[in-house]
């Protein structure tokens, strides 16, 4: 569907998956995807614009729909032939008609089967089920329980995303019915990733325990390394702070931590998988590295069925 080698898709990292990220992951075989984040159009098309020359292997765009510039995203994605858009935070049933119409695949990433069923039925390309084991916005269910039912719920490819960092993490997606898989937190160590050093020392020093979900009194909960600032908002959110500070509280925190390394107030945004994470590496490697361990685990599974 997508022409790419592995089925394998980069996470949409709000700051972090730029243009090179994704390029260098296109380049290795999978599907690099270029972040919106709250950023306005014109960043989108520059890195789009990045990604289309140092790559001609296809390259997707993850608009999250929470954005004040999801609009404008929307339109640019169709203007700059974007291959494939995913979707997160959000509905995105207002802009697939258009997005069809200009040949983009929809790839909506989903956290529960009703938003499963509402998206093939609008004409869904594929759907990623995102447990709640992944970094950023996240939902109820884990990857072990979500990824079965969407399968059940659809007749669309569906990709498994949340708490996959290797070859063992493919293959088990695999078995509970995904045709692909989505790696975000796996990638930020990748060469090609653009983030601050001491953001990967974060992740490559990180534990089992390591991070934490904050925002749920807000209706937006979101997974990030357990840091300073995780932890004050924690205390705010359930010490009575009202909601409109809270809100206020982590404007600008993922950028802070991405463009200015600050471990203050800055949103080190990660998966349960980052203690997974061991070394730095570049990205056409990780991808390789992965679908080798997970080939030999699959035809085992094969073998033992037979």
């Amino acid at each position: 569907m997508l022409g790419i080698r592995y089925p394998m898709f980069q996470g949409g990292m709000a700051w972090i998956a730029d243009g090179r990220l994704a390029a260098a992951v296109s380049e290795g075989g999978g599907l690099g995807i270029i972040a919106a984040g709250n950023a306005p159009a014109e960043y989108v098309r520059e890195q789009v614009r990045i990604a289309k020359a140092l790559t001609n292997k296809p390259v997707g765009v993850n608009i999250m729909l929470m954005s004040p510039y999801a609009c404008e995203v929307a339109a640019a994605v169709i203007e700059e032939k974007v291959d494939v858009v995913t979707t997160g935070a959000g509905n995105p049933s207002a802009y697939m008609k258009d997005w069809k119409a200009a040949n983009i695949k929809v790839i909506p990433v989903v956290a529960s089967v009703a938003m499963a069923k509402l998206m093939t039925r609008l004409g869904a390309s594929a759907l990623i089920a995102e447990g709640g084991e992944s970094g950023g916005h996240v939902g109820e269910l884990t990857t072990m329980v979500l990824v079965p039912q969407v399968r059940d719920a659809t007749d669309l490819p569906v990709i498994a995303a949340g708490g996959i960092a290797d070859g063992r993490g493919v293959a088990a997606a695999f078995m509970l019915g995904a045709e692909g898989v989505q790696l975000g937190t796996r990638f930020l160590s990748a060469y090609e990733c653009t983030v601050l050093q001491n953001y990967k020392d974060k992740i490559l020093k990180a534990t089992d325990l390591c991070t934490m979900v904050t925002g749920k009194r807000l209706g937006h909960p979101v997974r990030s390394l357990r840091t300073k600032f995780a932890q004050n908002y924690s205390r705010a959110e359930y010490g009575g702070m009202p909601d409109d500070e809270l809100e206020g509280l982590a404007v600008g925190a993922l950028r802070l931590a991405v463009k200015e390394g600050d471990l203050e107030k800055g949103c080190f945004l990660a998966g349960q998988i980052a203690a997974m994470v061991k070394k730095e590496q570049p990205a056409a490697e990780i991808i390789k590295e992965i679908m080798d361990e997970a080939e030999p685990i699959l035809k085992g599974a094969v073998r033992w069925v037979e």
